[in-house]
């Protein structure tokens, strides 16, 4: 292995290193236990793929989470369940009063979706082949499960969008860089800047996250699970969590047509582009809309390109003049440092913390982005139209969308963070009566505060406001789910 990986690398699930962005097929197939015995057999032998394997060429890959319905089915004792996050027993819809966090309101309650509204599957297996490849080894795989106590119950089908998603936007730019070699010190002067490079804790259970702490996980005395690996913070106890992470998917249907025809007749025909890039935060190739030419850029090739897109944060659009406060981009990952603003001298560093001095105050409203990062690992369904077909009336709907797929090892302060105070939110920074342009439900939430604006701050000083967004995203199905290390997943199996 090269120093930039993981030493347990043969013990991690690939999809925490990868997308397989070179697999351009994938298929998520969700299934059910009806013989816990023969799944388990089967489990204990699954060619699953490791970050290990993926220091050579993959023409196929294989990944296994399990829902928590599906590891009481393999007779998971309670005491090892209560290990694992209340979040992730709960389920996506365990209770009303998550689904209202999350949006999953009105058209997108959990009643209307077409798989997990009543409970997640036991098993999703996500299938990734190189072209032409993945047809033969589904078929294969669910030829197998007849006679191994399995059921399936979806196969939801990707498509390749040459690295766009349904709306038009180059898709996949910013991901976190995980610290691998643990060279971070979470707590100290550099945490008051943004900063892309983030603990191995925040999306591995096991290791040191954001805080300095180890997130709670299924502990075991060594003589139960001689198998797994030790616990770094408890000697003596096996981790069960260890190279583990929590797999949140939600299939999201994208309303393409009513995106595209609601942009044009707002700004016309030769201006919908505009104002659809001002919903996002980037211009379709991927660029930020804030400027980044006060930040260095340096490398060269693939490595420069990645800069120029993602190191870049709006300390400098402080009016939100470049880039809308409420764009799709700012909500999902505002790059906000410890101290809002970010590092500077000790005198200046007094004067936000009063809150004195000329700054942009709903910047306070924010929590530091560091502790709330996520890897997505999602996918495009349906089929492909560029936005000027889109636009013209009697286009048929292509029946396009995303299945969002994040891995996190908190799913309260990740995930659910991110959909309900930043995205969902109608106040975020300092914001009122608006949530995320793209993905927001347009409902009332919380009662009396409309959902459905849009505001555009100008250099006159007079902020532009579009009202009456329709929705342009629905849900059609979610669940959380756990994607074990490979230890761990043998051992659940056994």
């Amino acid at each position: 292995m090269t120093a930039d990986h993981p030493s347990d690398a043969d013990d991690i699930q690939g999809l925490v290193w990868s997308g397989y962005a070179s697999l351009t097929e994938a298929s998520f197939l969700l299934l059910r236990i009806v013989d816990p015995p023969k799944a388990r057999n089967w489990l204990r032998r699954a060619p699953v793929t490791t970050v290990a394997h993926l220091t050579q060429h993959q023409a196929k890959a294989l990944q296994i989470a399990v829902s928590a319905a599906g590891l009481r089915k393999l007779d998971v004792s309670d005491t090892i369940m209560a290990g694992f996050s209340p979040e992730f027993l709960a389920g996506m819809t365990g209770d009303e009063s998550r689904s209202r966090r999350l949006g999953d309101i009105g058209p997108n309650a959990p009643a209307n979706w077409l798989w997990g509204g009543h409970g997640e599957p036991d098993l999703v297996l996500l299938l990734y082949a190189a072209e032409g490849q993945l047809a033969a080894w589904q078929n294969e795989l669910t030829i197998d499960f007849s006679c191994c106590g399995l059921e399936l119950i979806h196969a939801l089908g990707t498509s390749n969008m040459g690295g766009k998603e349904p709306f038009g936007f180059t898709d996949g730019v910013s991901q976190p860089k995980i610290d691998w070699q643990n060279t971070r010190t979470p707590g100290t002067s550099a945490d008051l800047d943004y900063g892309n490079l983030i603990t191995t804790g925040e999306f591995l259970l096991g290791y040191r996250n954001e805080y300095a702490l180890y997130t709670e996980r299924p502990l075991l005395p060594a003589r139960e699970a001689s198998e797994l690996p030790e616990a770094e913070d408890q000697p003596g106890l096996r981790d069960l969590g260890r190279n583990g992470t929590y797999l949140v998917f939600r299939e999201l249907h994208q309303d393409v047509l009513t995106f595209w025809q609601f942009m044009a007749r707002r700004a016309g025909d030769n201006h919908a582009q505009e104002l659809a890039e001002a919903f996002v935060g980037r211009r379709r190739s991927g660029e930020p809309m804030v400027s980044t030419t006060s930040q260095p850029i340096r490398g060269v090739g693939p490595q420069r390109q990645d800069i120029a897109e993602n190191q870049f944060t709006f300390d400098h659009d402080t009016e939100g003049l470049q880039c809308p406060f409420g764009a799709h981009i700012r909500r999902a990952n505002p790059r906000t440092g410890d101290l809002p603003g970010g590092k500077t001298g000790p005198i200046q560093k007094l004067i936000r913390t009063l809150a004195l001095g000329k700054q942009n105050l709903g910047s306070d409203l924010i929590a530091s982005s560091r502790f709330h990062r996520i890897l997505r690992r999602g996918r495009e369904f349906g089929h492909w139209i560029d936005p000027d077909t889109a636009m013209q009336p009697g286009t048929p709907d292509p029946q396009s969308g995303l299945h969002f797929i994040c891995l996190n090892a908190n799913i309260s302060r990740q995930f659910e963070f991110i959909q309900n105070a930043w995205l969902a939110s109608a106040k975020f920074d300092g914001l009122s009566g608006e949530s995320d342009p793209l993905t927001g439900n347009r409902e009332i939430f919380p009662p009396g505060f409309s959902t459905d604006g849009f505001s555009q701050p100008q250099p006159s000083g007079v902020t532009e406001r579009i009202d009456g967004l329709p929705r342009f995203v629905t849900v059609w199905g979610g669940g959380y789910f756990f994607l074990p290390g490979l230890r761990a997943l043998r051992f659940l199996a056994g």
